[in-house]
Order: C-alpha cells, then structure tokens, then sequence
C-alpha cells in the first residue's frame, strides 16, 4: 500500500507537470482549474506523453544497459563464490548462478532490494547438510559487503562532489543517510569479522546457547571470525564490489544515452546519484524499492546540479527497473525448475 501510495504521488507529479504545458499550448491556465480538473487533466494526458519518451529510447542501448544489469548478477556470484570458499564450500558458478537468479526473482516483490537474500539463505542451506550454519552466513556477509563497498563508493564520490553535495539541500539530506548507514554498516563488519573484548564474546555466546538454536547461532559468529583471519579475504571482496558497483552505475548511464540525455557532463555526479538511490532503496521500505527508488531519481536528478526534466528522470528510473524485472523473468524461469542439490557435500 505504501510503495502504491508514493508510485501513485511520484507519477502525478510528473503528469501534472505534462499537462499544465499541454494547456499553455491551448492558451488555458492551469492555476484556474479546480483540483479535480487538474488531476482528471493529468491522468488523461500524462499517462500519453511518459510513454512516447520511454519509448523513445535507442534499442542499442537498452540493450547494452541489460548487458550490464546482467553483470551485476555475474560480478555478484563471482564475490559469493569467494566467500563461500573461506568457508570451505565449493559451490560451482552454475550452481550459484542459478540461486542468485532466484533471489533476483524474488527481490522483485519482496520488501527493499535485498528481500531475495533470505531465500538464497535457505536454498544455500539446503545445499549442504553439515554446514548450514555457515552457509547461511555467507549470503548474510555477501550482502553486508556489498552495501557496505557502495556506501564507500558513494561516500568517496561525495567528496569528489563536494560542491555539488554542499549546493543542494537534497544532496546533503541523502548523504547524511549515507553517512549514517556507512557507520554502521562498518561497525557490523568490524565486530562480526574482529569483535570485541574476549570476556564480552564469552558472555554473549554464554547467553547464545540458551535460546533456541542457540549453537547455530554461535556457529555464524565463529564463521564470521574466520573472515578476519583472512587477511586477502576482504580486499579481494571489495575489489570485485567496487567493479559491481560501477556497472550498476553504467546500467543507469547507458539509459540516459538511449534517452538522448547529456550523460557525459553529468557522469561523476551520477556516479555518486545511483550507488545513493540503490543503497537507501535496499531498507526494507517497499517491495523491491518501488515508490522510494523512483522518487528519489526524481528528487535528484532533476536538482540544479544535474538539471534532467523530471518526466526523464522517471523513465530513466523505469527503464532501469523494467531491466532488472527482466532478468527476475530469467530468475523466475531458473525456480521453476529449481531443485534443492547437497552439492556443498560433494565439495
């Protein structure tokens, strides 16, 4: 209901804005119309005009936009894979690929952008038998390290837009988000890979043992540990997150293009835009980020500092979804031939 409520809002904004200049052409004013004429005319000429600018975008890069949305998937199942290894399970990419299709597909309807995890969670467990503790912390710690690196990316990229982050008072309202959610995400790495005083983890497990399933939960803390003992486990993650990170961003840019939009002068601050918008989409607001995603586009990309039409910055956001609900087909199309395998056992 509520990402109904903001989808609704966002695109009545929009179409409002298409019809009251389709009314100056006609010589009316829009300010003379009451509000049920104002949203009867929004509705009937808005809806027309979004269309013909969606559907103005070149075929090539649409194309070359859902090659690198699929990128993301294939980076991200690369860095799963690697974190899967520290624990000693060796899943194949096949494999992987196949559960991170999956997730993808339910990421589509599952509150935030990361809903799908806790299906991958699941069917990663279901792939070994003696450890499944460790299974499902790994798509728990490929997770935090991938919000974690784009909140880097965006923060870095903050600072090398700095101007434009202190000029406009949207800019700086996300950012704090950002700051705030680098903070603790960086805090949760920090304790789960490192913790803290041995008497404290002593007293925590103590307390652990007595809830249910008390000793699988302290078999994900251990696991965790692990992690910081592995001294190149974390900048290979983060190398290959930075990569992800900057074909999420060229997915978006790639769009622009198609839509004839001056990307290039633009290109760092969207750099800092789409890491932003995917990150603060990602909280657990709305399924799959819908109504929180698009309106942020909106907000930002039509700011000063970049300057896009609104109605352009809401295709771009659509597009940008529809491609990703396109490879939540592929995901969809993997899950109904999905079957649980201990193939984690086989390693």
């Amino acid at each position: 209901m509520i990402c109904l409520i903001l989808v609704t809002w966002i695109l009545n904004s929009i179409f409002a804005g298409e019809a009251e200049n389709a009314l100056k052409l006609e010589g009316r004013k829009w300010a003379e119309l009451s509000t049920e004429e104002q949203f009867q005319e929004s509705w009937s000429k808005g809806p027309s005009s979004l269309w013909k600018t969606i559907s103005n975008v070149e075929l090539g890069w649409l194309l070359v936009s859902l090659i690198f949305m699929g990128a993301t998937i294939f980076i991200g199942v690369i860095r799963w894979r690697i974190v899967l290894a520290v624990q000693g399970l060796k899943l194949s990419f096949r494999r992987a690929m196949g559960i991170s299709l999956v997730a993808h597909f339910f990421n589509s309807f599952l509150l935030g952008a990361t809903g799908g995890d806790l299906l991958k969670a699941y069917f990663a467990s279901g792939e070994t038998s003696h450890k499944k503790a460790e299974a499902i912390t790994t798509v728990a710690v490929d997770r935090l390290l991938g919000l974690f690196s784009m909140l880097l990316f965006c923060s870095i990229l903050a600072l090398i837009n700095w101007d434009v982050v202190m000029s406009e008072k949207s800019f700086m309202t996300v950012m704090i988000l950002i700051l705030g959610m680098l903070f603790l995400s960086g805090t949760v790495v920090i304790l789960s890979f490192w913790g803290g005083p041995p008497n404290s983890r002593l007293k925590i497990e103590f307390l652990l043992k007595k809830l249910p399933k008390g000793d699988s939960l302290i078999r994900c803390i251990e696991a965790c540990r692990f992690y910081g003992k592995k001294t190149s486990f974390l900048p290979r993650v983060l190398c290959w997150s930075m990569l992800l990170n900057f074909a999420c961003v060229m997915q978006i840019l790639t769009l622009g293009w198609g839509l004839g939009l001056d990307m290039g002068s633009n290109m760092l601050v969207m750099m800092l835009v789409v890491p932003a918008v995917i990150c603060i989409s990602a909280l657990p607001i709305t399924p799959s980020g819908i109504g929180v995603r698009e309106n942020l586009y909106v907000s930002l990309l039509s700011s000063t500092a970049i300057g896009i039409d609104q109605k352009a910055a809401l295709s771009l956001s659509i597009l940008a979804f529809a491609g990703s609900l396109l490879w939540s087909l592929v995901g969809g199309a993997v899950y109904f031939f999905f079957r649980s395998q201990k193939t984690l056992d086989q390693g």
